[in-house]
């Protein structure tokens, strides 16, 4: 595995990353203190990234990760669509991560649809903005607990369920449902459909007041005898016990490292900051043994060292996406890795450079507060040591819970 970045994505990692710096940063407090408040800026933004996958045969952003980004007769080394919107991502969290979240068109819908669609699909549902529905009242990184039901009616599925922490399901033009053909047959019965905004049966029932990427907004969503088309199911319609969940569970594959990018984003924006606080009155010198300097230094460079393996590791678990090689556990290393290490990162930068990391006149406290549900979200902490464990163990779901 070479670790230099591709030269081909070295534009868009420096458009990136202007992007966060001129963009994304300095409307950041001004929406982190407006929740709910949709952020009218990133209009024009999106519009430019909607150009831009328009006149190139390759997408950018989110629905650029999916697993069809590697020619079947080529098997050589690639770098596709995943390492460049995971590369994308990392720049543009380095801004803002609710900011991002808020995109239109770049959701983990958006990425959804691009891992396991069809191509008719991918035609169909092209410039859609589409958000992700998994979690329940009842079932959280427990995704086979799925209780939202998808009944076959003719030309439709009825859709009747409950979901929840639905990010930008509010804003969205769709949302990808997940929902259950037959409870009886457990996690295989599990598929995902696209729903419209506005379609009869689909209530946005509240938005949620949260810690962090307030930029984002959250909302619940009720499904009572929503009919969908039946077109609108992503993946195979058949159900195959055999193959179980891991169909749906694709998906996770390909967005799992994107949210891992996300914490690596704003773990190197609080490490950037930190170190020009710092830098003032404590001259940092990364050629001395650690014994030999500050505490405080020696803590910033422990946690660049922590911050390095992350990013590493996501790196590797987008790499074997684009080259279509299993990535489950790698996925899981990867999200597990990152999302811990932002909130180390983050929140110990608050401390080692005092009132200041605590106060508003610095964003290093919001990076703090937006780095929580990086740890949360698209699978916990705990549920990604389990699926790892699961894989290192070759145990299936039923044998380790």
């Amino acid at each position: 595995m070479n670790l230099d970045i591709p030269k081909k994505f070295s534009g868009l990692v420096s458009q990136a990353h202007q992007v966060a710096e001129r963009y994304y940063r300095p409307i950041s407090r001004k929406y982190d203190k407006a929740e709910h408040s949709y952020p009218r800026e990133l209009d024009l933004l999106a519009g430019l990234l909607d150009g831009m996958n328009a006149s190139s045969p390759e997408a950018v952003g989110a629905t650029s990760a999916s697993k069809r980004s590697v020619d079947s007769q080529d098997h050589a080394n690639q770098n596709g669509g995943n390492m460049a919107a995971l590369l994308g991502i990392m720049e543009l969290c380095w801004g803002d991560v609710g900011l991002l979240l808020a995109m239109p068109r770049q959701g983990l819908g958006n990425a959804a649809i691009a891992a396991v669609a069809n191509p008719q699909q991918l035609e169909r549902f092209k410039g859609v903005w589409a958000a992700m529905a998994i979690t329940e009242p009842g079932c959280g990184s427990d995704s086979a607990a799925i209780r939202t039901t998808a009944t076959k009616l003719g030309d439709e599925y009825v859709l009747n369920g409950e979901k929840i922490f639905v990010t930008s399901g509010e804003r969205a033009d769709a949302v990808v449902v997940w929902a259950t053909l037959d409870k009886a047959l457990g996690r295989a019965a599990i598929k995902s459909f696209v729903v419209k905004k506005g379609t009869p049966g689909m209530t946005v029932t509240r938005l949620e007041k949260k810690l962090g990427i307030k930029a984002s907004d959250t909302a619940s969503i009720s499904f009572n005898d929503c009919r969908v088309p039946a077109s609108n199911m992503l993946g195979r319609p058949e159900v195959d016990v055999e193959k179980g969940f891991a169909g749906v569970m694709e998906t996770f594959d390909n967005t799992r490292p994107l949210v891992a990018g996300m914490a690596i984003g704003v773990a190197k924006a609080s490490l950037d900051r930190t170190r020009q606080l710092l830098g003032k009155s404590c001259p940092l010198d990364y050629s001395a043994p650690l014994l030999s300097v500050s505490h405080a230094e020696a803590r910033l460079y422990e946690l660049e060292a922590n911050w390095q393996a992350a990013r590493l590791l996501t790196l590797k678990a987008a790499w074997m996406a684009d080259n279509r090689i299993a990535n489950s556990k790698e996925a899981s290393i990867a999200k597990a890795k990152a999302g811990r290490m932002a909130n180390e990162v983050t929140l110990t930068c608050v401390e080692l450079v005092g009132a200041l990391g605590y106060g508003e006149d610095e964003l290093l406290e919001k990076w703090a507060r937006d780095s929580k549900i990086l740890d949360i979200f698209e699978g916990t902490q705990q549920i990604q040591l389990l699926i790892i464990a699961r894989r290192l163990l070759g145990k299936t779901s039923s044998e380790l819970k």
